[in-house]
């Protein structure tokens, strides 16, 4: 069969600048529009809640459907949840600065991997400049380096395996597991700290998770007794993990603690600062992680506290040799040379070989907005928290599960009627207050407690924001009464 040329006005329609153009300024002014309306009109919805099959069944009529884009993207707005909200107040999402969403835009666009770089010229030396801005505020030396990586889990997952590197006896990558490997880390981590170490092959036994303390967290008396046990079970101890902060409480692990425990025992020294460790561009707030400076690598999501869409997290290292080791391997047809040391060719430090142009997008806000406009952001967070903390206290009808140090607050409403379950009292006034569309809140477990949970992200959220929160809990748990 004889091939023939295909028809290529559709082709040629799909790189169409002119309508790219036309559709790029309508798409930016319905966003521009709905951004406004979120903020400004006190009964606009936080989200339009539908049932999972309901919402299925919309998309497979839009998709069979003649609908144009621009009503695509519309109906997208009406059906997602609206993160500039000032009562979006739940996941620990940030609420991007608008310009690193143009960033976005352009990293798309030009889709320019970042592995190779030749294929990332401007954002393989952005990247650079971001992440040593990074290492300069965790308070490293100039021998630090870093890289930005696709979220909190799989850059704790290459901190993980840099650890494994430096302290394992034995050369796993290139002979496999010689011995029984372990880490000791808080039992309020993060999963995903739980995730990579089971990527790594520790299994159950050895991801030793240590209790917390009254104040969650991690207990600094015990580490001795579950390292002593860890030893006397037969596993290499690798490495410690240290939590700024832990995910379910906002609370921040003692990390000079840890790291004199580190330092003790000879172990690779981690913090997960993906949330928390916003702070190191703060004055008013660094304290909460003194000690991190100590730290063999740090990770810090930008997608957190820092102002930047998703997914977007630094990886930092105190000693550079360790980011470069971790995956070195040849690939002859990426790179001429065979030199690990090269900060400009990032899949040698990465598992993304195909990286997108993150780096662009935290490199547009600061130079829109300056540095200053990271910590006025976590230091606004972090004031509005501990304003609401206050204001639960004064209401007899709740109770704080403790007292927040991030901007994460878990609190519960503890008026109840004979018989009625606190916990499930609680779970459905979360889940009336979802089905009204006024604010976005999460629940948590802790103790084997049902709390309410906040996470303040939006610096734009007012005290009367969260007053008008507890008066809407207090008005459902009524009619539920």
């Amino acid at each position: 069969m004889q091939n023939t040329i295909p028809n290529l006005d559709t082709l040629e329609k799909a790189y169409d600048p002119s309508d790219f153009r036309k559709i790029g300024h309508e798409m930016i002014d319905l966003i521009a529009d709905h951004i406004e309306k979120v903020q400004t009109d006190e009964d606009q919805p936080v989200l339009m809640y539908r049932e999972p099959e309901d919402e299925l069944l919309f998309w497979k009529q839009d998709f069979s459907s003649d609908t144009g884009m621009i009503d695509v993207f519309s109906n997208i707005l009406e059906h997602s949840i609206s993160v500039h909200h000032p009562k979006y107040i739940g996941h620990q999402v940030a609420v991007p600065a608008l310009i690193s969403g143009l960033a976005g835009l352009m990293s798309d666009v030009l889709n320019n991997g970042t592995g190779v770089y030749e294929m990332g010229m401007a954002g393989n030396a952005i990247e650079k400049i971001v992440t040593d801005l990074m290492a300069k505020r965790i308070g490293y030396s100039s021998d630090a380096s870093g890289l930005l990586t696709s979220g909190g889990t799989l850059a704790n997952l290459t901190a993980l395996l840099a650890a494994r590197k430096a302290k394992a006896p034995t050369a796993v990558w290139e002979h496999g597991h010689q011995e029984k490997l372990a880490v000791l880390v808080s039992e309020e981590a993060h999963y995903c700290i739980d995730r990579a170490a089971r990527i790594l092959g520790l299994g159950n036994d050895g991801i030793i998770k240590v209790p917390v303390d009254s104040d969650f967290k991690i207990d600094t008396n015990i580490l001795d007794e579950y390292y002593s046990k860890a030893k006397a079970d037969g596993f290499y101890v690798i490495a410690l993990i240290g939590c700024a902060c832990s995910t379910a409480t906002g609370s921040y692990d003692n990390l000079n603690h840890l790291a004199d425990f580190a330092e003790k025992h000879n172990l690779w020294f981690h913090v997960d600062g993906a949330h928390g460790g916003g702070v190191v561009f703060s004055k008013q707030y660094k304290y909460l992680v003194n000690g991190i400076e100590r730290a063999d690598s740090v990770v810090i999501d930008f997608h957190k506290m820092l102002m930047t869409p998703a997914l977007n997290t630094g990886l930092i290292f105190k000693k550079a040799e360790d980011a470069y080791q971790t995956f070195a391997q040849k690939a002859q047809y990426l790179w001429d040379s065979q030199d690990t040391r090269e900060w400009y060719n990032s899949g040698k430090r990465t598992f993304e070989c195909t990286k997108f142009m993150m780096s662009i997008k935290v490199y547009a806000i600061l130079k829109a907005h300056g540095e200053e406009i990271f910590e006025k952001n976590v230091d606004t967070l972090y004031h509005l928290a501990s304003v609401f903390s206050k204001t639960i206290n004064d209401r007899l009808d709740f109770e704080l599960a403790l007292i927040p140090e991030a901007n994460i607050i878990n609190f519960r409403y503890t008026k109840v009627m004979m018989g009625r379950d606190i916990n499930s009292l609680n779970a459905d006034i979360r889940k009336r207050l979802i089905a009204s569309g006024k604010f976005y809140i999460v629940q948590t477990r802790i103790k084997e407690e049902l709390y309410l949970r906040t996470t303040i992200m939006n610096p734009l959220t007012k005290e009367k924001d969260l007053i008008s929160l507890l008066d809407e809990i207090e008005t459902i748990a009524a009619t539920i009464a």
